[in-house]
C-alpha cells in the first residue's frame, strides 16, 4: 500500500520532505564522483544542467526529484518536511561550482576541474550520509548576515497580529513544516500566550520582519519590542 503524503512535492514547493534534497545530494556525489574518477567531465555539465532545470522550471523538470517523489517516497513514506529555503540554495551552489568544474576541464585546466568536481562529490555524499548540508549551512548563515539573528528584529506589531498582553510568544510559521509543529507544541506549553503567523498567508510579514526560515520564534513585550529570538 502506498503512504499519503502531508505536502504535495509538486505544489507546495515552499517545503520538501527532508530525504528528497539527500536522495538528490547522493545522485549528484555519486555521478561526480564518476566523472572525477573517469574523465567523463561532460557528466559534470549535464548534472549543472539538470540542477538548474529543477530550480528554474520545477521539480518536475528534476529527474532525481522525480524518481525520489515517484518511485522511492510513495514506499518508503514521507520523511519529517522541512523549509525549502536552504536546500534550494545548496543546489544553486552546486550549479556554480559544476558549472565552473565543466568549463575548467572545456579549457584544458583539468586539475581545477578535478579538484572542483571533487569538492562537489565529497560535499555531496557527505550531505547525503550525514545529513550536514554545507550549502544549507551557508544559507542560514548568509540569512543571519542579513539580519535574521537576536536582536536584528527590534519590535513586532502585536496590534496587527490580534494580540496583546504583557508578554507574548509569536512564532512565524507553516502548515506543512515538521519542526514547525514540534516547536509550536512545546511553546504552546508555556504559560505565556502564543501567536502563530503563516508565512505562505503572510509573506508581507516575513519579509518585514526578515524571516527567512521556518520556523522563528519571538517573545514580544507588551510594547512590540523582541526581547528574546526563541527559535
Amino acid at each position: 500500500m502506498l503512504a499519503t503524503r502531508t505536502a504535495d512535492p509538486w505544489t507546495d514547493t515552499d517545503v520538501i520532505d527532508v530525504r528528497a534534497p539527500r536522495f538528490n545530494q547522493a545522485v549528484v556525489g555519486l555521478v561526480s564522483l564518476a566523472a572525477v574518477v573517469t574523465g567523463w567531465w561532460w557528466l559534470l555539465a549535464l548534472l549543472a544542467l539538470q540542477l538548474a532545470l529543477g530550480l528554474t522550471l520545477g521539480r518536475r523538470f528534476c529527474l532525481p526529484c522525480l524518481l525520489y517523489f515517484e518511485v522511492v517516497q510513495p514506499r518508503l513514506g514521507e520523511g519529517p518536511v522541512e523549509d525549502a529555503r536552504p536546500p534550494r540554495f545548496a543546489n544553486l551552489v552546486g550549479v556554480t561550482c559544476l558549472t565552473a568544474a565543466a568549463a575548467a576541464y572545456l579549457t584544458g585546466l583539468r586539475a581545477v576541474g578535478a579538484a572542483l568536481g571533487g569538492l562537489v562529490a565529497a560535499l555531496a555524499l557527505l550531505a547525503a550520509t550525514t545529513g550536514l548540508c554545507v550549502g544549507c549551512e551557508a544559507y542560514r548563515l548568509l540569512a543571519r548576515a542579513r539580519g535574521v539573528r537576536r536582536g536584528s528584529v527590534g519590535a513586532v506589531d502585536l496590534g496587527e497580529l490580534g494580540a496583546g498582553g504583557p508578554l507574548t510568544l509569536v512564532q512565524f510559521t507553516h502548515p506543512l513544516c515538521s519542526d514547525c509543529h514540534e516547536l509550536e507544541g512545546r511553546l504552546r506549553a508555556d504559560p505565556r500566550p502564543l501567536v502563530t503567523v503563516d508565512v505562505a498567508e503572510r509573506p508581507d510579514l516575513a519579509r518585514r520582519y526578515h524571516v527567512t526560515v521556518v520556523p522563528t520564534a519571538f517573545a514580544v513585550a507588551a510594547d512590540g519590542t523582541i526581547l528574546e529570538r526563541l527559535a
